[in-house]
């Protein structure tokens, strides 16, 4: 129990710290990116990478969805015989 409060403790003085830290920054670099016309870049590199991932995932799912049907017809096979 103790070790559980001074864990507890320790998260939540990391967390207030690190919460002051980023309400005094600016951001500046996005700012950089902005003004150069760079966050197009990083949005459009970030889009397609997204758009990998979601492709891969419905790919997978169809792939799983055709092996457990394959799978379903043959432990019918086995039981029936």
């Amino acid at each position: 129990m103790k070790t559980k409060l001074i864990l507890f403790f320790c998260s939540m003085l990391t967390f207030f710290s690190s919460t002051a830290q980023t309400m005094n920054a600016e951001p500046a670099m996005a700012d950089t990116f902005r003004s150069d016309g760079k966050i197009y870049v990083v949005i459009a590199v970030l889009s397609i990478i997204f758009i990998c991932i979601i492709s891969y995932l419905v790919y997978l799912d169809i792939k799983l969805k055709k092996i457990e049907r394959t799978s379903k017809r043959t432990i019918d096979y086995t039981y029936r015989g």
